[in-house]
């Protein structure tokens, strides 16, 4: 029997898993958000008043939406609590695969039979989560992008046991986010968007590390000869160095794959601890407020 979703929980208070909460929030669901750590959730919160007090100020939303999105929105440590009545839950944890294959089979054990478990990875396909629950028919990926209140594509990907019935509810939950969802018929890591930039990424840092161009004239050339809205290199600040560096780690250990491995820079930079835009210093320097 179908069960619509009304309740979503979002389980990680970091910049992605945050912005999902607060669009689901803003689409009317009744939502939790969901961290290990108190001083995370306070962070999220503080973030997301500052981004969502901006968008009222330059007319994006109206002061009322926005105050009745947190409403509906819950900010809390206790996961199983939260689980217990949640209709779709969404993991936006770190990308590691023993850490989200724990996640997954405690949520099974605790969360409504007819919850739906979905996970926000690129790189870590359910597949590979999905037998740790007792449900891997209600188990696939929803992918969204970042910065998730403003990117409109999100990526519904099934495994092989993901019921059809499943990933129509999950496309029906992306539409009525007022987003555009893109249905893959089959898994592989990263997607299809991800995979179109990946080969982007690897092309850029292969010509910076060849010193064939520094990389502020490669994100000039992204930008004025192809159009993109911003180069990869401040796309990889964006989106966060240390996130660029798991990912590529996460992918070898499902390919095996040399070719798969971080590239020396993003290595040098992670162990470094210059992660782009949240620590200040990436590629490029960002003044901390």
């Amino acid at each position: 029997m179908t069960t619509e979703i009304r309740t979503v929980v979002v389980l990680g208070a970091g910049t992605m898993g945050s912005q999902i909460a607060a669009v689901c929030a803003l689409a009317g669901y009744g939502t939790s958000l969901v961290d290990i750590s108190q001083d995370q959730l306070d962070r999220a919160r503080t973030q997301l008043e500052q981004r969502l007090s901006r968008d009222v100020e330059k007319d994006r939303r109206t002061r009322e939406d926005v105050d009745a999105a947190w409403d509906r929105l819950t900010l809390t440590t206790d996961r199983d609590a939260a689980a217990a009545t949640a209709d779709l839950v969404i993991e936006a944890a770190v990308e590691d695969l023993s850490v989200k294959r724990t996640i997954f089979s405690e949520l099974d054990a605790v969360c409504p039979g007819h919850t739906l478990l979905v996970t926000n990875s690129s790189n870590i396909v359910s597949s590979r989560v999905a037998d740790a629950t007792s449900r891997p028919d209600r188990v696939c990926n929803l992918h969204f992008f970042n910065p998730a209140l403003v990117m409109v594509c999100v990526e519904v990907v099934p495994h092989p046991g993901t019921a059809p019935e499943t990933v129509d509810r999950i496309v029906s939950f992306v539409e009525s986010l007022g987003k555009t969802p893109v249905r893959l018929k089959q898994e592989i890591p990263g997607f299809v968007a991800n995979r179109l930039l990946g080969a982007l990424r690897r092309e850029a840092l292969e010509l910076y590390e060849a010193g064939i161009a520094d990389f502020q004239d490669i994100d000039v050339a992204a930008k004025t000869a192809l159009g993109h809205p911003m180069g990869p290199f401040e796309l990889m600040d964006l989106v966060g160095i240390d996130v660029v560096h798991l990912i590529r780690l996460a992918e070898y250990e499902q390919t095996g794959d040399p070719a798969s491995l971080p590239a020396a820079s993003i290595k040098e930079k992670y162990e470094a601890g210059d992660f782009g835009r949240k620590t200040g210093r990436g590629w490029y320097e960002y003044p901390q407020s």
